[in-house]
């Protein structure tokens, strides 16, 4: 093998040198310096950006939709002072019922802050740093700034408009008045008094106006106020009606009757009329309206007496297949005018329009003997004791005593212990009480006088009465033997005379039970019958004939002129009758024959001799 020797020139190192590109070395140097320049050239660009908007509006911000951008201020100001409207075109009615008021948002105190609006766009991005600035116009540029326009709201100017509001709708409230004038009535209801809420209409109103609403209706609140009197209605009206027309007092009588009517005028019951205010709970006030109805006390005091009715009791009998009692004649209630309780209707009534008409009010009694009482209940089973006598050959006048009489008596009860008195159930005994004239004894001579034949229903009733063992309290014979009296086997000296209101015939029902008087009238054959009901308490009655001494012959018939007679009549006035001592005894024993009782009857009779009238001329009248 050969070697083959380098070049001379060639040294090792600088051989390997000169095989490096050049390029590597210059390219990056090339780079950085391109660099250092383009960052020179945007540094420079940069700044002449930022230093551009030193006095303008940077881009990308606007306001009320305007785009500002690269404005100064005062053109800024000139373009959003024409773009806002809403102080003047924002308009608001405020109602109250039918009136209402419109202010437009400006006259409201809503003004625009141009100035203030600009100057915010202004130093958005311009704050004099360049790097924030720098960053800040670039974001702004790219995602623009929208800025918000600056409204001022004066309230106080707001409170003004809402004031001289409020002057026309505030008004004091008035109290309602009422008055009564003779007959008149006087009324006038209250009225509220009204305060505008100037408060509570503004926060209304500031709600809108922070959305810068274009306008609305905006109600005033309003706080009304009451009166201490507010509505007279109803007393008004209370005395309309109590003066609406006179009112009547009506009754009615114990047997159905209309009695009255009693009247109290309008202007008796205006005189009366109280009107008065008082005070309520809540403070407040009314009017009352009263009458004093205790004017009319004394007038129906003075009427009461004619309007008590005593109760009445029934008139019974006895039917003896179904052992019950039979109404006669129906019981009466009592009754006695109750004065407050009629003043308690008296004062409803005034205060009515329409039934003007007071009814009495009364307080009612029970008889004793209602129309339901049994026979059980009164211890009525039998009949106890029987009476009858023959009124045969009287005349016609006294056959109408003896019937109008027996009325009395039919039906009534005779309670235990109680006594019987005949003048009381007789009663009046007159004309108006339905008697007429007959002869009557009066002293020692019979004459005419009212009721007579009366003493043959006492009569009757007695021998009743002594009969049935009662005990025989009162009893007066009459002057002479009376023919009726001992006619059909009638007993001599069981007669009772009778004078209203001196002499009497009293007995007491003495039995455990009560006692049902029954009487009738049999004009066939001219008898009067007292029966007796009741229980016998166990007791057997004897009655001994009579017993008659010192017997005397009357006196001769005296003869009487009468002028009114024609010749050949003859009127007997009185009968001749023999006196006597009569004495006719009783005796009471019990089913065991044990006496409980003897008692008699005595009598003297006079002699009476016989009275007849002639006519003028008869020679007996002279003898």
């Amino acid at each position: 093998m050969t070697a083959v020797p380098a070049p001379h020139n060639q040294h090792p190192y600088n051989q390997e040198t000169s095989n490096v590109n050049p390029w590597l070395i210059r390219l990056p140097i090339l780079f950085v310096t391109g660099a250092m320049l383009f960052v020179l050239i945007m540094a420079v660009v940069l700044y002449a950006y930022v230093n551009q908007y030193t006095d303008k509006i940077a881009p990308g911000v606007s306001a009320l939709g305007v785009n500002l951008s690269g404005m100064t201020q005062a053109e800024a100001v000139a373009v959003l002072s024409s773009r806002f409207t809403y102080d003047a075109n924002a308009v608001f009615t405020f109602i109250d019922g039918e009136r209402n008021w419109q202010l437009s948002a400006g006259e409201l105190g809503v003004e625009f802050d141009v100035d203030a609006t600009v100057e915010q766009a202004f130093t958005t991005a311009n704050s004099g740093n360049f790097t924030s600035d720098l960053v800040d116009q670039t974001m702004t540029w790219l995602n623009g700034e929208a800025i918000a326009p600056i409204i001022r709201y004066d309230q106080s100017i707001a409170v003004t408009q809402l004031n001289t509001i409020a002057e026309q709708i505030d008004q004091l409230p008035s109290n309602a008045s009422l008055a009564i004038e003779g007959t008149t009535i006087l009324a006038n209801n209250g009225q509220a008094g009204r305060t505008v809420d100037v408060t509570a209409t503004m926060a209304q109103l500031e709600n809108m106006l922070l959305t810068l609403s274009t306008g609305a209706q905006i109600p005033v609140v309003v706080t009304e106020h009451y009166p201490t009197i507010w509505n007279v209605d109803e007393p008004a009206n209370l005395a309309r009606a109590a003066l609406s027309g006179s009112i009547e007092f009506v009754a009615e009588g114990a047997y159905g009757e209309l009695l009255g009517p009693w009247t109290a005028d309008v202007n008796q019951i205006a005189s009366l009329l109280n009107l008065q205010l008082v005070d309520n709970p809540d403070g407040t006030q009314n009017y009352q309206v009263d009458v004093d109805v205790t004017a009319f006390q004394s007038a129906l005091e003075e009427l009461a007496p004619g309007l008590i009715t005593q109760p009445e009791d029934g008139r019974f009998q006895f039917d003896d297949a179904t052992r019950e009692l039979v109404v006669l004649r129906p019981s009466v209630y009592g009754r006695a005018l109750n004065i407050d309780q009629t003043l308690t209707r008296l004062q409803e009534a005034i205060f009515r329009y329409d039934n003007r008409q007071v009814s009495m009010a009364f307080d009612y009694v029970a008889p004793q003997y209602h129309d339901n009482i049994t026979a059980q209940e009164l211890g009525i089973t039998q009949m106890v004791s029987e009476s009858t006598t023959t009124y045969a050959g009287s005349p016609t006048n006294r056959i109408h005593n003896i019937t109008e009489g027996v009325s009395r008596f039919d039906g009534i009860i005779i309670a235990p212990g109680e006594e019987f008195s005949f003048n009381y159930w007789l009663g009046d005994m007159s004309a108006e009480a339905g008697f007429v004239q007959s002869l009557v004894i009066q002293g020692e001579r019979t004459v005419d006088g009212i009721g007579g034949g009366i003493c043959q229903v006492s009569t009757t009733a007695f021998r009743a009465a002594w009969h049935g063992g009662f005990r025989i309290i009162e009893r007066n014979s009459h002057a002479y033997r009376v023919g009726y009296y001992e006619m059909m086997n009638g007993q001599v000296g069981l007669d009772a005379a009778i004078w209203t209101p001196d002499r009497d015939m009293r007995f007491q029902n003495d039995t455990p039970h009560h006692l049902l008087i029954e009487v009738s009238i049999y004009p066939a054959n001219q008898t009067l019958q007292f029966r007796f009901y009741s229980t016998n308490p166990g007791r057997v009655v004897t009655v001994e004939q009579s017993i008659v001494r010192n017997e005397e012959a009357p006196p001769p018939t005296v003869y009487q002129i009468n002028n009114t007679l024609q010749a050949g009549q003859v009127t007997q006035l009185e009968w001749a009758a023999d006196g006597a001592d009569v004495t006719v005894y009783r005796t009471i024993t019990d089913l065991q024959g044990n006496v409980i009782n003897e008692d008699f009857i005595y009598t003297h009779y006079l002699p009476w001799g016989a009275l007849i009238q002639v006519p003028q001329g008869d020679g007996r009248a002279n003898s």
